[in-house]
């Protein structure tokens, strides 16, 4: 090592007339990044090297934070089917809405595309991905697990947590292409009639009502409102007797079986 090296002492740095023009700058336009900062200040004849300007705007912490869009993976458009089976296919989504004292609020609701089932509608001011995999959790603990769950591509289904969840449970999330509610329809169509027979219907001072009056109608809605898509049959009904068929329908092929068996004997 050299003595010059061994023995340098570094000169106190007083950048103090620096953040004051900096400062004053901000304040003025706030809008404005490092750059037209700097030239700004070079118009004004300061002298300083722009490194230095550029270390002394980080340290306090200046720069101006900008919105990166998250680029999506390429979402496939795919014909809406109905499932033959229940539990074969959910769709899932968000409905805002306001209460009485102006602060928002958001419902969480989850169908079954095969009878239009409503299987959940959880209730609450914020709504994160933590909070769509407890309630998944807790239907696919009541119900059997779905083969795929429909949805968009909403900042909380598209979350990491939701993902792991989805490949720990072996569900295929499908994602509709952005700007295409249509690809959703059922789920859709579900948030329109529960807007107008809940949300828009009565004025809100709390969420407990908001669950209150929910539970009253999902209730009414599954086991007794007319369903036009299911030939104005309710969903569970019409669950109950298309399962009846499916279980008739495989009833007469396990004979059919033993019938071909006994012949061939």
């Amino acid at each position: 090592m050299s003595k010059s090296v061994f023995y340098y002492k570094p000169l106190p740095k007083n950048d103090q007339a620096i953040e004051e023009a900096l400062q004053q700058n901000v304040a003025r336009h706030s809008e404005e990044g490092f750059w037209l900062s700097y030239h700004r200040l070079r118009r004004e004849g300061k002298p300083w090297n722009h490194k230095r300007v550029y270390r002394v705007y980080k340290n306090l912490g200046l720069p101006l934070r900008r919105k990166v869009k998250k680029r999506l993976p390429a979402r496939v458009k795919e014909p809406l089917e109905v499932p033959q089976t229940l539990n074969h296919t959910w769709s899932m989504d968000f409905v805002h809405d306001v209460l009485e004292n102006k602060r928002k609020s958001r419902a969480f609701t989850i169908v079954d595309d095969f009878n239009r089932e409503a299987l959940h509608v959880e209730i609450d001011y914020s709504l994160s991905s933590k909070r769509v995999v407890y309630v998944l959790n807790h239907l696919v603990n009541r119900r059997e697990k779905p083969e795929r769950i429909r949805m968009d591509n909403g900042p909380e289904f598209i979350a990491k947590i939701t993902a792991e969840w989805a490949a720990m449970h072996q569900i295929e999330f499908k994602h509709i292409q952005p700007g295409k509610p249509t690809q959703n329809a059922y789920i859709e169509r579900f948030n329109g009639t529960y807007r107008r027979g809940v949300l828009n219907k009565y004025i809100f001072d709390n969420l407990d009502q908001v669950r209150e009056h929910t539970h009253i109608w999902m209730d009414d809605y599954n086991h007794h409102r007319p369903h036009h898509a299911l030939g104005y049959v309710p969903p569970v009904e019409y669950a109950k007797k298309n399962l009846s068929k499916a279980s008739l329908a495989e009833m007469n092929q396990k004979d059919d079986k033993i019938v071909l068996t006994n012949s061939s004997n």
